[in-house]
């Protein structure tokens, strides 16, 4: 059985997601960034982290390669021109739009006082904003790759969900019908008890 460290409002929340959306039978540990247990398997504090036996990983991204690799779900066949679109999509992802919201964060609460710039979260929204649309534009269907929802998905609904908590602009109309499609999958919903 898989172990996963963290808490559920952390990214650690993208692995549970893909853990249900894979039928894998796994056990949370919930622990904060930082703590003990934490930096006792990854060095840098950050969730989550995630034992498979004797196997240590950490960063969602990474983890959920791993899994949707292992599994056969979530992902296109590696070596195929669908997953290097997947792969294209999902870097965009982590590039401008995780990015940005962590960027966010660190300059509203994560770094100390003296080293964080309040005006640069205008900016932030701004190219929230407009890196959102630009991603809607490429919109094949329900999903990033059409009607096949893999990773990229579960990274880009979870990025959607914490721009709202952190009043990032949520006007985008295809962006809204993409979240409800998203954010409806069983698997999401069992984790959200909605």
């Amino acid at each position: 059985m898989y172990e996963v460290i963290g808490s559920p409002t952390t990214r650690a929340f993208r692995v549970l997601w893909a853990l249900e959306e894979l039928g894998q039978p796994y056990t949370l540990v919930k622990e904060g960034p930082h703590s003990e247990a934490v930096l006792a398997l990854n060095p840098s504090g950050k969730v989550p982290v995630f034992k498979d036996g004797d196997l240590v990983l950490t960063d969602s991204t990474a983890i959920m390669t791993y899994l949707a690799d292992k599994h056969g779900g979530l992902t296109h066949t590696a070596g195929t021109p669908d997953r290097a679109r997947q792969d294209a999509l999902t870097h965009c992802i982590l590039d401008e739009i995780d990015a940005v919201l962590w960027t966010a964060a660190r300059h509203s609460f994560i770094l100390p006082k003296e080293h964080r710039v309040a005006d640069v979260k205008p900016s932030l929204m701004w190219e929230y904003a407009h890196n959102i649309e630009r991603l809607m534009n490429r919109l094949e269907g329900p999903y990033l790759m059409g009607d096949t929802f893999t990773i990229a998905d579960i990274i880009l609904t979870h990025c959607g969900s914490w721009a709202k908590v952190a009043g990032f602009p949520t006007d985008n109309e295809a962006f809204a019908t993409y979240m409800r499609n998203c954010r409806s999958r069983p698997a999401f919903q069992k984790l959200t008890g909605k």
